[in-house]
């Protein structure tokens, strides 16, 4: 061999070790080990690799956009991948399934995509596989999220989610972390914002963090919209169906319409759709039409959603989302109280008098600005946002907090300004990143009734929260996040006059009004091990902040200026040991934790109102999931979740928290088969234990919430059947047994008027289009 042919062959040799150096090499196969052919993997909206029949695919790191990239293929749900080592040699298997949870990665827990394995939090994620097989059942997000979330109260089958708490603490619910939740003046109306059609996934992280503003002391529900496909191409879904009692159908036919359409040409990328949603007449099991509380008969629920996004470049892009949300209620039976543990509260024929109640409007805008390259590695993140909302209480004949009759709505207008960065870098040889940033939020939230009387004045927040996020490998496998958030709010208050409870204004106290400050450093800091998949184990400690309810502190004001009032924030610190286990087809998480804060907000009776109880509370609990796959064809698994709490006093005496804050023991359980590939049949339950903590009052009654709640049991069954690629059948039913119960609201509450049946079977019959 000559010189020339000698320099020729090591230069070769170099360049193909160079390049070997420069790719990764992937092979993509399903659950049976099976490889998958014609998988896409994309990085950035950019397809760079295709899968060959061997399922395999070399793709170049260079292309690989924040060590990301997503893998889609035909029957398969989309899976986003983070890499943990950029440089592995060995062939990386990644394994789809058509029941995939997209547990690979979470957004809402950093602020930015991570692998679910490396954070030392609980969290759940609804798939949206997942979101249709329960919606095929019941629409309503609350019950959704209450049959399957642990550690979340079950749904009431009301308009409201009012006692469906995270954890025993109040939840902070976020569209594309644009928050929806109104804590300065809970109406419990913040779970029902969005159709579960515009939902691409659902991201529940539990246990109080702060990491987006004011109101989380028991975690998070992010509704994440649906995105735009990575690829040119044209695409959309088209959703009719009905609903209806089977047993007693008279005038319980409902009806369901739903059109999305999404796409991307060159840069430009969109999702734009809509759907309408109308219940009728609900009946429980003997037929006897449902008390009409806030209750859902004959209500109706409509949605506008727009996404548009425009890539600059391969590093910068934009994205503009609207989101239109209505649910009201057009009653065509009114209540006829019943006797609270004797008999139910039922639907006459009559016209709810006012206007509907529900929620007339709730507008979401939101314009974001990515760029990945900044300052060479670090990733900017700024979202703008407006969010106004608009709550519409029942009109009630007399109250015990005003005089006469009358009908309060909560206002709610909020536009925010978040500004996120992340930075990797390396300490020594160690991996690390820095996520930080500022929040500012303005918060205007007023509450009053139809006829111009103020039940609560006007509480002009602004909030400016600097934060940063440090992630650290300290050793390999062992991760450390930590981080501080400093909250600087003001609330602003102008003089007011509390509403009169009697004629002449009588009760009426003039307040004068002025600035409330709230100062509060919050510090997280949690330990994950994740060598092993049989056992990744987590601790952490994190901190949430809340001006929780100060409506209902200023409504019940007896001091004459605003500084005479104690409205101090709560600070809920959470405590958390945890892990994960995954062994052959075996998955199982179980989680154990203890929340306390100094201050307390659970609502007590005081003279006919509820007032906020702001003694010490420390509420525990545990949750434990699991499920098994004993093939393609058969899985299994459930979950069980308990809580309790108790407030302290200053004398050292404990009272427990009652049950608009604490749930009763959940659990819950399924069975899914796939007889054929066409065929998907699910049988699932859910069963609400017993909690009996009080005593009745000397006369005789339980207070407000006091109520003891009896178990309950719902079996719910939900199949479809893909006629071809484009056709689908889905049949739902809601309590298959037609089981004769009271929710577990109506239970507690002990209350006449809202002692009202559960829903007795019904079905939902869907059909699909897609194309």
């Amino acid at each position: 061999m000559n010189l020339k042919s000698s320099i020729f062959l090591i230069v070769l040799i170099f360049l193909t070790l160079s390049l070997n150096a420069q790719s990764l090499r992937l092979k993509i196969e399903n659950e049976s080990n099976n490889p998958i052919s014609n998988a896409s993997v994309s990085s950035a909206n950019k397809v760079i690799g295709t899968t060959n029949k061997s399922g395999e695919v070399s793709i170049l790191i260079a292309e690989i956009k924040n060590q990301t990239v997503t893998i889609t293929a035909s029957e398969y749900e989309p899976l986003s991948y983070v890499f943990s080592n950029l440089n592995e040699k060995n062939i990386i298997t990644i394994v789809l399934n058509s029941e995939n949870k997209l547990q690979e990665v979470v957004v809402t827990a950093g602020r930015k995509q991570e692998n679910i394995a490396t954070v030392p939090s609980s969290i759940t994620i609804m798939s949206q596989k997942e979101i249709q097989v329960q919606s095929s059942i019941n629409s309503n997000l609350s019950s959704i999220l209450g049959n399957v979330i642990p550690g979340l109260g079950t749904t009431t089958n009301k308009a409201t989610n009012s006692g469906q708490t995270l954890r025993g603490r109040q939840v902070l619910v976020l569209i594309d972390g644009i928050p929806q939740s109104t804590p300065l003046m809970n109406g419990a109306r913040d779970i029902r914002v969005v159709d579960a059609n515009a939902i691409e996934r659902i991201e529940v992280i539990k246990g109080a963090t702060s990491i987006y503003g004011n109101g989380s002391g028991g975690g998070i529900i992010n509704y994440i919209t649906k995105k735009s496909p990575m690829v040119d191409s044209f695409s959309g879904i088209t959703t009719v169906g009905t609903t209806f009692n089977p047993l007693h159908s008279k005038e319980t036919f409902g009806y369901r319409v739903s059109q999305f359409f999404n796409g991307r040409k060159d840069r430009f990328s969109y999702v734009i759709g809509g759907a309408f949603d109308y219940t009728a007449l609900q009946r429980d099991a003997d037929g006897k039409p449902l008390g009409q509380t806030d209750g859902l008969s004959n209500s109706s629920q409509s949605n506008a959603f727009v996404k548009l996004g425009y890539d600059i470049d391969e590093h910068t892009n934009f994205n503009v989302v609207y989101n239109f949300y209505n649910s009201t209620q057009n009653a065509k039976y009114i209540s006829q109280a019943g006797v609270y543990g004797q008999t139910p509260t039922i639907g006459v024929r009559g016209t709810e008098p006012g206007k509907n109640a529900g929620t007339p409007f709730n507008h979401n805008f939101m314009f974001t600005f990515s760029k990945n390259n900044l300052f060479n590695t670090t990733q900017l993140d700024i979202s703008a946002y407006l969010n106004s909302f608009q709550s519409m209480n029942r009109y009630v004949a007399s109250a015990t907090a005003w005089y006469g009759p009358g009908q309060t709505m909560i206002n709610s207008n909020k536009n925010g300004t978040r500004i996120n960065l992340n930075t990797p870098f390396k300490i020594g040889s160690v991996s690390s990143e820095i996520t930080y940033g500022i929040d500012v939020l303005n918060d205007v939230t007023f509450q009053d009734l139809v006829d111009g009387r103020v039940y609560i004045p006007k509480m002009d927040m602004l909030n400016i929260a600097p934060y940063a996020q440090l992630k650290v490998d300290v050793l390999e496998n062992l991760i450390f996040k930590g981080g501080v958030r400093y909250e600087n709010a003001t609330v602003r208050v102008d003089d007011y006059n509390t509403i009169a409870s009697g004629p002449g204004n009588q009760g009426s106290i003039f307040v004068e009004g002025g600035k409330i400050p709230y100062n509060a450093t919050m510090f997280n800091a949690g330990l994950r091990f994740n060598k092993y998949e049989i056992f990744n184990p987590f601790v952490s400690f994190s901190q949430a902040f809340a001006i929780n309810e100060l409506g209902r502190i200023l409504r019940s004001a007896e001091e004459s200026t605003i500084a005479s009032l104690q409205t101090d924030p709560i600070i809920t610190n959470n405590y958390e040991a945890g892990f994960s286990s995954k062994f052959y087809n075996f998955n199982i998480t179980a989680a154990y934790y203890i929340s306390t804060s100094k201050l307390g907000a659970n609502l007590v009776e005081v003279d006919g109102r509820l007032v906020a109880q702001r003694e010490p509370e420390k509420i525990k609990g545990y949750e434990i999931t699991l499920d098994y796959r004993f093939s393609d064809k058969l899985n299994l698994g459930g979950s069980y979740s308990y809580v309790e709490g108790e407030a302290e006093f200053d004398d050292g005496s404990t009272v427990y928290l009652n049950g608009s804050r604490i749930a009763p023991p959940k659990a819950t359980g399924y069975i899914n088969y796939k007889p054929t590939s066409d065929w998907n049949l699910q049988l699932s339950w859910v069963n609400t234990g017993c909690r009996n903590r009080f005593e009745p009052n000397a006369n005789g009654r339980y207070n407000n919430s006091e109520g003891p709640i009896s178990t309950v049991n719902l079996i719910n069954f939900a199949g479809s059947y893909a006629f071809n690629k484009n056709w689908s059948l889905n049949l739902g039913v809601e309590n298959l047994l037609n089981n004769s119960y009271y929710t577990t609201l109506s239970q507690y509450r002990a209350v006449n008027a809202d002692y009202v049946m559960g829903s007795g079977m019904t079905t939902s019959l869907n059909l699909r289009y897609k194309f």
